[in-house]
This record gives C-alpha cells, structure tokens and sequence, in this order.
C-alpha cells in the first residue's frame, strides 16, 4: 500500500510503501471490541478490601460471661461494635485484571492500524519544527484540515519540541510508537505517524 508523505507544514515530501500484513488487515469488530475491553479494565485500581470480622486478629474467646452482668451477651472482641474490630459488610477485593492472548492483542493493533489506513492517516516526514510554539504548529495543523480528534505517533521518543509545542492544543495527543494502542487509535479521527513510526510499528510485528 503506497502512502503520500507529507512535511509538516503541509507540502509533499515523497511516497512511503505501507506493509500489507501490518496497515491492509480487514478490521473485525469483535476483536477491536476484545482488545478495547481488556485495555479498559486493565485501568481500573484493584479495589481495596477493608477486615470483617473473620479477617482481624482478636481473641476468639467469649468477652463476658453470659448472664449475670447486666450488659449485652458478647461474644468474642472481633465483633464490628468493638474498637479494633472487623468491619460490618465491608467492602470485598474486586480485581479487574483480564487475560488476553498476544496474538489477539497484536492483531487488534494490526486492525486498528488498517481501520485508519482507510481513512484518517497521515505519514509525516518528521516533527521537527523550526519555531517549537504552540501558534506555529497550530498554523501547521490548520494547513493539513486536520478535524476533530488528532493522535500523533513518533518512532523511539517523541520530538521535544513538538511535544512542547502541542501541550496546550485541545485534542492533540502524542506518543512514541512503543505506547501505541487499539484504544487511543480508535478514539482519534486523525491518526499521524512519522516515518520513523512506521518503521517501528513494521519491525514490532516482523520481529
């Protein structure tokens, strides 16, 4: 698949071939819908659980005798009405990790990728600004006709000068190509890749 590359302020710089196996795979949604899910609920924080009365270490052994005393008829010191004892329908450990294959999760990338080769990706020669500010690079961008949402992806780091220079853009985000995922992909209209993207997103498959 053949690619105009672009500079970005918005003239041509050349062709760049797009491997087929990586940016030509037929989306799926089930599986776009798979790998989305198990990012989201990797996210979520393990709930914290709090001690109920089996949990805390008191003694076990009957507060007081039964009748005779003129109070209430305890049992043992763990009772959620002590001081230091388990709390009464405390909350329980909720853990939200899910397990999905590799080979799902790097086909829903491969598909995520593909879905945005058809429409909403941009090859850029490179991110290098002249003047890192935030107006210049707006005028760039204003250039391109980018809409909506805009995820830039760069090859081993993002350039800092760009990465400073789009801080303050409202729906401009940016990433190196090792933080590339199905979620971030999907929730842009606009994905942007460098050719140093490419390259790395390429060999992260091949090898």
């Amino acid at each position: 698949m053949k690619v105009k590359v672009q500079k970005i302020d918005g003239k041509a710089s050349g062709d760049i071939e797009l491997s087929d196996a990586v940016f030509g795979v037929e989306p799926r949604a089930d599986i776009l819908h798979r790998v989305v899910t198990w990012q989201l609920e990797n996210r979520r924080a393990t709930a914290r659980p709090t001690r109920e009365r089996s949990d805390v270490a008191r003694t076990g052994k009957k507060y007081g005798p039964q009748k005779g005393s003129g109070g209430a008829r305890h049992g043992d010191r763990g009772a959620p009405i002590f001081i230091g004892g388990g709390k009464a329908h405390g909350a329980r450990k909720r853990d939200f990790n899910q397990s999905l294959n590799k080979k799902i999760r790097a086909l829903g990338l491969k598909m995520a990728l593909s879905s945005k080769a058809k429409d909403g990706l941009v090859v850029l020669d490179s991110l290098t600004l002249k003047e890192a500010k935030t107006q210049t690079l707006k005028g760039h961008l204003a250039k391109h006709g980018f809409a909506g949402k805009v995820l830039v992806i760069d090859g081993e780091s993002v350039d800092d000068g760009f990465k400073k220079a789009a801080g303050n853009l409202p729906g401009v985000n940016v990433l190196p190509a090792a933080g590339a995922n199905v979620y971030d992909i999907l929730n842009h209209d606009t994905l942007v890749l460098t050719k140093d993207a490419v390259e790395k997103l390429e060999a992260r498959f091949n090898g």
